[in-house]
């Protein structure tokens, strides 16, 4: 039921908005970001077999690590990168130590909870997290991490202007970064998979019971497959904190591991590649739809852009559901 006057408006499209370059470097950074959260769950899914739920527990830590760190420390964000990827990493590790031996199912459920620690832990973490109020950056975002950034940010921009863009936006740099990262994260991930231990999580994923009979420890492999996906997420985390200049307990609520997942089905089970696609189409939608004006209340227009957004996704769990590059062959979770 809708909030508003349920009569109708005409239809009304402002198309203007979908090329703005603002909008299409916002959308690109959210794309990449959500790239980034969803290639290490297609190492845990698509490739050992395990489901992770505890995605955006770890991109929190990555988050509230490099805020923590920079805002209250004054240490460079640059240091901050790979502290936060360790800290995830310990948290992947203290998570999957006693719940990787439970059933998949409750080892779903124990990496959900997990998440939900973290974000309940930094909502009532006063001391430490600023808890409700979260972490908030009033100026330049470069200002509130480091100046270096503005530098560089400077650098880029000024490589644009001399290829003949007249008046590159200030986030262009950062989508130009966050891109990088997805493409080098995607092609390393790709790499390993060519590798003994990337056979290794294929055959823990098809059958980890047959894995161990050949003297493979698949405990030991399904852990490694969480921390490497746990360290991703972190620097997910870390750019988002840059992207939005803030950190808030409302920006990892369990929504956000959902979407990985969504990117997933869009994309495919694994396939690397199809995670970019998948996050490109969910963005595009999600923010494009943003044109759309049916209903007086915005709230019921908002509505209908998640509904539209569900059935793109029921219409392809239909009539393909290995997603846009998956094989059917792939879609197998272990034990």
């Amino acid at each position: 039921m809708f909030s508003g006057d349920p009569t109708l408006l005409p239809l009304a499209v402002d198309w203007s908005s979908l090329t703005d370059s603002l909008f299409l470097v916002n959308v690109g950074i959210l794309a990449g970001i959500y790239a980034l959260l969803a290639l290490g769950l297609q190492l845990n899914a698509g490739f050992t077999g395990i489901s992770n739920f505890g995605q955006a527990g770890f991109m929190a830590i990555g988050g509230y690590t490099m805020a923590i760190l920079t805002v209250d420390t004054g240490l460079s964000f640059y240091v901050s990168l790979p502290l936060s990827m360790l800290a995830a990493i310990a948290f992947g590790l203290l998570v999957g130590l006693p719940s990787l031996r439970l059933r998949e199912d409750y080892f779903a459920i124990a990496t959900l909870a997990s998440a939900e620690v973290v974000r309940i832990v930094a909502q009532n973490a006063q001391g430490l997290t600023n808890g409700n109020q979260g972490f908030f950056c009033n100026d330049d975002f470069s200002r509130c991490f480091d100046d270096k950034w503005n530098s560089i940010s400077a650098t880029i921009i000024g490589w644009l202007q001399d290829l003949g863009w007249s008046d590159p936006e200030a986030l262009f740099p950062l989508l130009l970064v966050v891109m990088l990262a997805v493409l080098l994260v995607t092609i390393a991930l790709r790499l390993t998979q060519n590798t003994p231990w990337g056979r290794v999580l294929r055959a823990v994923r098809e059958d980890q019971d047959a894995a161990r009979a050949l003297g493979k420890n698949a405990f030991a492999y399904k852990l490694q497959s969480l921390a490497i996906s746990a360290a991703i997420a972190a620097i997910a985390g870390w750019f988002l904190a840059l992207d939005l200049a803030t950190v808030h307990p409302t920006d990892f609520e369990p929504l956000v591991t959902f979407f990985a997942y969504s990117v997933l089905v869009l994309g495919g089970l694994a396939n690397y590649w199809g995670v970019i696609a998948g996050s490109a189409v969910l963005w595009a939608l999600l923010e494009g739809t943003r044109v759309l004006k049916l209903f007086p209340d915005d709230a019921d227009t908002a509505a209908l852009r998640f509904a539209i957004v569900g059935l793109t996704l029921i219409l392809l769990m239909a009539f393909r559901p290995q997603g846009m590059f998956g094989k059917k062959e792939e879609m197998v979770l272990g034990d």
